[in-house]
């Protein structure tokens, strides 16, 4: 029951890109108003995962180098380690960037999902962008040595007719492609070329309402979507790769948040009713590979951190002084999500 469930939810959840907003119920004053600058994915080889970005999607190096020993220590890496990092973004946007960093000289590094199957739990699943002609982008991606679970899917969502596939690269990481294919994208999304910055990222949860409450409760998010439990009414083909002959009896449900509406900084949220699999929240964190954080930025980060004990919620990392490259001095602070997954505040 699990699987049909989470397959479901994903297509529903995924597609509501379109949707409208809907507000929450409550005025909880927001951590931040402000969308998710950058996703901090930990790689083998930040040059390899990079090719990804940069030739099929078109995306600027806008720098890379040593990791400063500072944000090392903030990771919780001992004094032998050292790193590199690749900072790739859409040129003249800020919000969406991806920082591959790679984490040298660790005794170990993991997958923090191994296998990647949507029914197993924890951590971040994967980045969402839009993408023009993805059949050309699918074949760009297997001739770079990425893969998919399934082949471009066709989906249905209310008004919307849209073509869908995960790509797994190097260290398992995942981005999620949509192609519009009707109605036109509107004027609240900008234009590209192929591919757009990550809009939204991806977790596999336990409990939905729980994951659901701690974004719209502790974090003050508003509600972007939030779903009843899905299942198909005939056996149908999904990009998470669910068995066809499952998606009619195993429901899922889907929720997506945001600081605030627009087309960026969305978070996403799947669970898989009736289907059990592994769980992997105590795996998300460096070194480990795969998506490991996505930063916000905020005015305060005493005020932010605040509101966010207030509200019951634990800090997994207190208020720290760390450089980051570009981003120079900042003060930092890391929180996670009921399953695992880290999310940075930060104010320059």
């Amino acid at each position: 029951m699990w699987i049909r469930r989470l397959f479901s939810q994903l297509i529903c959840f995924s597609l509501v890109l379109t949707l409208a907003p809907i507000q929450a119920a409550d005025e909880i004053v927001p951590v931040t108003s402000e969308p998710w600058q950058e996703a901090v994915v930990s790689v083998t080889d930040a040059n390899a995962t990079a090719r990804f970005f940069i030739e099929i999607g078109d995306y600027d190096l806008i720098s890379r180098g040593a990791i400063n020993k500072s944000a090392l220590s903030n990771w919780g890496m001992p004094e032998y380690v050292k790193g590199e990092y690749v900072l790739l973004g859409m040129p003249g946007r800020e919000q969406g960037r991806v920082r591959l960093v790679e984490f040298q000289n660790t005794l170990r590094r993991e997958p923090m999902r191994p296998g990647s199957r949507a029914w197993d739990t924890g951590c971040y699943f994967s980045l969402m962008v839009r993408v023009k002609d993805i059949q050309a982008i699918y074949d760009d991606a297997i001739n770079l040595g990425w893969w998919t679970e399934t082949p471009i899917t066709p989906l249905k969502f209310g008004a919307s007719k849209l073509n869908v596939v995960i790509y797994r690269g190097p260290d398992g990481v995942q981005v999620q492609a949509y192609e519009r294919i009707e109605p036109p994208l509107g004027p609240d999304i900008p234009d590209f070329d192929r591919m757009t910055s990550p809009f939204n990222i991806m977790q596999m949860v336990r409990d939905r309402d729980v994951s659901y409450n701690f974004f719209t409760q502790v974090l003050g998010f508003a509600t972007f979507y939030k779903g009843k439990p899905y299942t198909a009414k005939v056996p149908t083909p999904t990009p998470i790769g669910i068995p066809i002959n499952l998606t009619t009896s195993v429901p899922y449900r889907a929720g997506i948040v945001f600081p605030r509406p627009g087309e960026f900084g969305r978070m996403e949220m799947i669970e898989v009713i009736g289907l059990e699999g592994a769980d992997y929240s105590d795996r998300c964190h460096a070194p480990n590979l795969g998506i490991l954080a996505v930063r916000f930025p905020v005015d305060s980060v005493k005020d932010a951190s605040a509101k966010i004990i207030d509200r019951g919620w634990t800090l997994s990392k207190e208020i720290d002084s760390v450089i980051i490259n570009d981003l120079g001095r900042v003060k930092i602070f890391s929180i996670k999500t009921p399953d695992g997954a880290i999310i940075q505040f930060y104010e320059s």
